[in-house]
């Protein structure tokens, strides 16, 4: 059993992997971002925009990792705060960690898809491309280990992923 944490930028492919990865292994994907915007549906609204979602996805995480499911957490995961729930929820649970880092080396193939899929957005969640570069400039740099994939480059990164995961 394993917590496996997809991190990265919105637009950069990580819930794509993630889905693809997941029905290679079999795992549980818990996505951030499908809770943040759930709670919004429901007019919960929270000083700390996010703050919930990953709390109530680390929650389900412990849940599925207890009856022995792998799990993978889908989040941008932009700061060290956020990051620490995975670490210290795999350290409770002593079950490994890994961090997949997930990339688009492409700045203007990057663009088109965020930009594409703010098009066809259904909810006020989805960012558009300006909103994708303040995320950037918020990003801190991952220091630990983890393997990084670049959707733009990497033709099949799904094995090289479950590899990392085994």
């Amino acid at each position: 059993m394993v917590l496996a944490v997809f991190a990265g930028l919105p637009g950069v492919g990580k819930s794509t992997l993630a889905a693809a990865v997941a029905a290679e292994l079999p795992a549980a994907v818990l996505a951030v971002d499908t809770v943040d915007f759930t709670l919004q549906r429901y007019g919960v609204h929270e000083t700390r925009p996010g703050y919930a979602a990953y709390g109530v996805v680390a929650a389900l995480a412990e849940e599925q990792l207890k009856i022995g499911h792998h799990v993978i957490i889908d989040a941008v995961n932009p700061v060290k705060a956020a990051r620490d729930l995975w670490i210290d929820l795999a350290e409770r649970l002593a079950v490994p960690l890994r961090v997949v880092e997930v990339i688009c080396g492409d700045d203007a193939e990057h663009r088109r898809r965020v930009e594409a899929r703010y098009a066809t957005r259904d909810h006020e969640g989805i960012p558009d491309w300006v909103r994708v570069l303040e995320r950037q400039a918020e990003y801190e740099p991952y220091l630990g280990p983890r393997l990084v994939v670049d959707t733009y480059l990497a033709k099949e990164p799904v094995p090289q992923v479950i590899s990392y995961l085994s």
